[in-house]
């Protein structure tokens, strides 16, 4: 048996309600809403875990465990493949990365990362680098210079 294949069964399919086509219809003038409140109002919609009123579920239970999302350190990363665009020799900073639209100018510290390759030889300042982009940037004859 396959699904295309299956018959309709009589009386398991309904026909869609009509909704306001006059009183006689039997959906007329509420249209099923009932009366007054926010569900006899259109844009009525309740939020997910609302419980009309009473103490909703989530909030009832314990926060329990340890999240580190307050304590992180957020980096403004850039990868290796993206610095070719520079001039060999050429000092890369934060104050070039903006210039060049890589980065943007927040507080956040500067991390380098090995994605890509790079042949020339740049001096790159950063807050982190990468253990393969160290590598990289080295073996090209750059330096790695880390920024306290």
């Amino acid at each position: 048996m396959r699904l295309h294949t299956i018959p309709t069964i009589k009386g398991a399919t309904h026909p869609r309600k009509r909704l306001g086509a006059g009183e006689g219809s039997g959906h007329g003038k509420t249209c099923g809403r009932g009366q007054k409140g926010s569900k006899s109002r259109s844009g009525y919609s309740v939020s997910p875990g609302f419980e009309g009123g009473q103490m909703p579920l989530q909030r009832k239970l314990p926060r329990r465990g340890f999240n580190n999302t307050r304590f992180r350190t957020d980096y403004a990363i850039v990868n290796l493949g993206d610095l070719e665009r520079f001039d060999s020799a050429s000092t890369v900073d934060r104050k070039a990365l903006v210039a060049a639209g890589l980065v943007r100018d927040d507080k956040n510290p500067l991390k380098v990362l090995g994605n890509g390759d790079i042949s020339k030889a740049l001096n790159i300042e950063a807050h982190k680098f990468s253990a393969s982009a160290k590598q990289k940037i080295e073996a090209a004859g750059g330096k790695a210079i880390i920024k306290t």
